[in-house]
């Protein structure tokens, strides 16, 4: 993304809209607060099991049909997402880090306004963030912030954009208590950071981000050219606090170091966001990231808070790998379901090193070089030289971490860890991860989670295929749900991806010829066109507006009051 104009779209996670409903809380501290009662309540583990996992679905019948079918059968592996300990434990802070920071941004305390009317005086003064921190320090403020550092392909961007989806985006307040209370909540909300890593450009994303969830202008206003970093960063915290943003995510944050911005500048902006106005923040990168946080000790604990999460690879004795593999294993397209004997294992993790993208990518590739070869059986000899061969340009990098080699290790920034650094490993929570196990094997009996994974595959399937261009995420997931509620359990996966791409498109040129129409309405019937129109007769705007309706009389409103 080399800039952020006002027509270009930027890609952004979205989540579902829905009117609040306010729930009773167990806790006292969340009691009589809107943002916090409208979020759903708080999910057991149960729930985050069968809410986050995805498991491909791979019948019997699919084993045997044509080998040409198969190559295609195959990839339906890639939608696999395996809950582990880690995903957990991210869930528990995530989940934290939202109700707590609206503890001290309660939307029915004078301090909510407070806030607001500062944001509001600054920026009108066009002061900068010194001034910023100054006016804002005598208000309290409940927000941490965290950080996830790791390695490449381990699972950090699909684990965050699967928890925050577990909640709304946008939740619409009408009324609470009996009272009017008119206002828009954002529950979270996600960005990347730019490959040239201005300060600049990242405002110009949210800005972004935010008119594509909401129909505003807000990059149009605040974030041309002329704007100084400084002064669009005060407007973006303004509207981090006017739409209650629940957490700001940040993703690919080791993208700073390509920018010229000072290491003390970025860390004061995340810093600022959190502990100043109030904004909870999750910032995820690689390993090269840590870099970020090196130097100024103070700035460096504020800007993590919550703490960090170190997320490293899986180790190869690790319950978390031998339960991720063999859950893995049974998603095999093949004729002959070969036992997981412990050379493919070794012959698994020697090639992969625990990293779930490569392990994913090598299950795939070695079904394909069997069906090519006229083979239906995954053997260790299949799986080294498929890695060696397909996956040739990883070898270097999986070698180094074979081999331990510090120093090789060290080349590939995105899968260096500092092991001193390291303050959570995932794969040392015994307990946890033999619960995970038991949720998930549980969780596969039942019809209502069959239809739930048949549900998350099509949505990733029609995503992917990329020509709905007038359906989001949202548009999509909904008529699927619709088309798999009708079908029955055993019907075959095949058949119900066909149905669906069938309805997507029909609803996608409905939505195409409807969004025309109503272009042609704005360019014949809207504010604009009569606008014009007046210029046009030598009209006054204002009387032309009153004569189609815009404007109303205010002597005949005001004599229609009883």
């Amino acid at each position: 993304m080399r800039n952020v104009k006002n027509d270009e779209r930027i890609i952004i996670l979205k989540g579902e809209v829905e009117l609040a409903n306010y729930k009773q809380q167990e806790i006292d501290e969340y009691r009589d607060n809107p943002f916090i009662e409208a979020l759903p309540n708080i999910f057991t583990e149960e729930e985050v099991a069968d809410r986050f996992t995805v498991s491909p679905v791979i019948s019997n019948e699919d084993r045997v049909k044509a080998t040409n079918l198969r190559y295609h059968i195959i990839k339906r592996a890639k939608n696999f997402i395996q809950p582990l300990p880690i995903h957990f434990t991210l869930e528990r802070r995530l989940s934290s880090l939202i109700r707590r920071g609206y503890l001290a941004r309660n939307p029915m305390d004078k301090t909510f306004l407070q806030r607001l009317r500062i944001l509001n005086e600054i920026r009108d003064e066009n002061a900068d963030d010194r001034e910023l921190n100054r006016r804002m320090s005598y208000i309290r403020t409940t927000a941490d912030s965290i950080s996830i550092i790791g390695i490449s392909g381990i699972g950090k961007t699909t684990a965050i954009e699967r928890l925050l989806l577990m909640y709304p985006q946008i939740i619409k307040h009408e009324e609470y208590k009996g009272k009017y209370f008119s206002r828009t909540q954002i529950v979270w909300l996600k960005i990347d950071c730019p490959y040239d890593g201005s300060l600049a450009t990242l405002c110009k994303s949210f800005f972004k981000a935010i008119d594509d969830l909401l129909g505003t202008r807000y990059l149009e206003k605040f974030g041309y050219t002329t704007r100084v970093t400084s002064s669009m960063l005060l407007h973006m915290t303004t509207l981090a606090s006017m739409y209650g943003i629940g957490v700001l995510v940040i993703d690919e944050i080791q993208q700073l170091l390509n920018a010229k911005n000072d290491m003390e500048d970025m860390l004061n902006f995340f810093v600022t966001l959190s502990n100043t106005v109030g904004i909870p923040t999750v910032l995820i990168g690689t390993s090269k990231a840590q870099q970020i946080f090196k130097g100024n000790f103070r700035q460096t604990r504020r800007a993590a808070s919550d703490g960090s999460v170190m997320w490293d690879r899986m180790e190869k004795e690790s319950p978390e790998w031998e339960f991720f593999l063999e859950t893995l294993w049974d998603f095999q397209a093949l004729k002959e379901n070969a036992p997981l004997t412990p050379d493919i294992k070794d012959a698994f993790y020697d090639n992969c090193q625990g990293i779930t993208a490569v392990a994913v990518n090598l299950f795939i590739l070695a079904q394909e070089r069997a069906l090519s070869e006229g083979k239906e059986k995954i053997t260790a000899k299949l799986l080294r030289a498929t890695a060696k061969e397909d996956l040739a340009m990883l070898q270097p990098m999986i070698k180094a971490l074979r081999d331990n080699n510090q120093f090789e290790i060290m080349r590939y920034e995105d899968i260096s860890l500092n092991l001193d650094d390291i303050a959570f490993k995932h794969s040392r929570n015994l307990e946890l991860s033999g619960k995970v196990e038991e949720l998930f094997k549980e969780r596969k009996k039942t019809i209502e989670l069959k239809r739930r994974d048949t549900v998350e595959n099509l949505v990733m399937d029609l995503c992917e295929i990329g020509i709905f261009d007038k359906l989001d995420n949202i548009q999509i997931r909904k008529l699927v749900e619709k088309i798999v509620e009708k079908q029955p359990v055993g019907e075959e996966y095949n058949s119900i991806k066909a149905l669906a791409i069938k309805k997507a498109m029909e609803l996608n040129e409905k939505a195409d010829k409807a969004s025309k129409i109503e272009e042609k309405k704005l360019k014949t019937e809207g504010l604009l066109y009569l606008y014009e129109k007046a210029m046009k007769n030598k009209q006054h705007p204002y009387e032309v507006l009153k004569q189609n309706g815009f404007i109303k009389a205010p002597i005949e409103e005001f004599l229609k009051i009883n």
